[in-house]
């Protein structure tokens, strides 16, 4: 086990993965969607910085070629887990979030299944799209998350009337309500397009790793 720069940061982001739904133990709404995000982004962050400074130091390590896809796969699920919950259980966030997660636990049994000829299944350039688009979907969510709660505390006492006349424009919006909910709206599609894309993105290279796995699954 090798201890540097790049692997330590790799440690943090594993460790940062739970933080995120602690989040939600410690403090309330927006706050926690607030907190969530800026960890979860900060975390995003270091899987890129840690992978060009091992190349750049030429630092790579086995240690951290284990622990790398282990700390985005902790990060994505527990994210997952955490808007699920915060959703309602919505469909358009549930069904892409399953799928996610059931290939992710996939392709992690079919690499201890196959183990030292797991370098089968090495990381592809889409797979490593498929973890991007993934971390950007999820942050727009909690950035919605956050949104949602700022808009529910705009409408707070508000009537039907009043707040259908604050929409149809005939009373002044001194609570920004109008400007709350059009930016969860627009938050909120754009985080589901993402999520979806990264779905899409997943499926694929599940479909890829299972092609790739395929020969040394046949019996002798």
């Amino acid at each position: 086990m090798t201890w540097n720069i790049p692997n330590i940061l790799t440690l943090l982001r594993l460790l940062a993965a739970p933080g995120v739904a602690i989040m939600f133990l410690y403090f309330a709404r927006p706050w926690a969607d607030w907190f969530a995000l800026v960890l979860f982004v900060i975390a995003a962050t270091t899987d890129w910085i840690d992978g060009y400074l091992a190349r750049a130091w030429n630092q790579q390590t086995k240690f951290g070629a284990m622990l790398d896809p282990i700390a985005d796969k902790a990060m994505v699920v527990i994210a997952l887990l955490v808007i699920c919950g915060f959703s309602g259980m919505d469909p358009w966030i549930l069904i892409p979030a399953t799928l996610i997660m059931f290939r992710e636990t996939f392709v992690s049994g079919l690499r201890e299944f196959l183990g030292d000829t797991a370098g089968t299944l090495k990381v592809t350039p889409l797979a490593k799209w498929k973890t991007a688009a993934q971390m950007t979907a999820i942050a727009v969510l909690f950035s919605t998350g956050a949104f949602e709660t700022y808009f529910n505390m705009a409408i707070e006492g508000l009537d039907q009337a009043t707040f259908d006349a604050i929409m149809g424009g005939s009373i002044s919006d001194e609570g920004g309500v109008r400007w709350k909910l059009t930016g969860m709206t627009y938050s909120w599609w754009v985080g589901i397009t993402l999520l979806w894309i990264a779905m899409a993105l997943t499926v694929i290279t599940g479909a890829d790793y299972l092609r790739k796995a395929a020969p040394h699954l046949k019996e002798d």
